[in-house]
């Protein structure tokens, strides 16, 4: 599988049901089950449960017809009570995990950041945000190589959170 440094594009697509077995299995990995609460299983019913709501738009992203991936990004201001709405109108939140462990430290997470931040851009968002866990330091260095920088420290109902924001107008170097 070539590394995303050669021109890989991803392609995005909408969870369905017959992602259910996959999502449970990547999210019992290790490397995703330090970051992600919950039962593996429950968790990847909830996540095809919020395919039908308005604020959550959950996907997977394959590389040459292969899942590696899921993504969701989020609309704060259409959740009752989200703690992201102090951020302005047209704001995204973004949630990725790399499911396949061997693809973990190649470059992918920075890459699939930079391609959707660039697409939801060109769609007319303003600004991302992403929340990692202050420790998991390996998601904020992915983060940072996308172009992402700290804002604050906050705690959500996941725990602290890494807060951090990508302008539409930071993103020069994603298209």
């Amino acid at each position: 599988m070539p590394m995303p440094e050669d021109g890989t594009r991803y392609y995005f697509r909408d969870v369905e049901g017959r992602d259910l077995s996959l999502l449970g299995q990547w999210l019992a990995e290790p490397h995703v089950a330090k970051w992600w609460d919950g039962d593996p299983q429950a968790s990847a019913q909830e996540i095809l449960e919020a395919v039908e709501s308005i604020e959550t738009r959950p996907m997977i992203v394959e590389l040459e017809g292969r899942p590696i991936a899921y993504l969701q990004h989020y609309d704060p201001h259409l959740e009752d009570g989200h703690p992201y709405q102090d951020q302005p109108k047209g704001t995204l939140g973004l949630d990725i995990s790399i499911g396949i462990p061997a693809l973990i430290g190649k470059g992918h997470g920075s890459a699939i950041i930079r391609q959707i931040a660039s697409e939801l851009f060109a769609g007319g968002t303003k600004r991302i945000v992403i929340d990692p866990h202050p420790e998991n330091h390996a998601a904020i260095r992915a983060y940072e190589k996308a172009g992402f920088r700290y804002l604050d420290t906050r705690t959500s109902i996941y725990g602290p959170a890494h807060f951090m924001v990508l302008d539409a107008n930071q993103e020069t170097d994603l298209q």
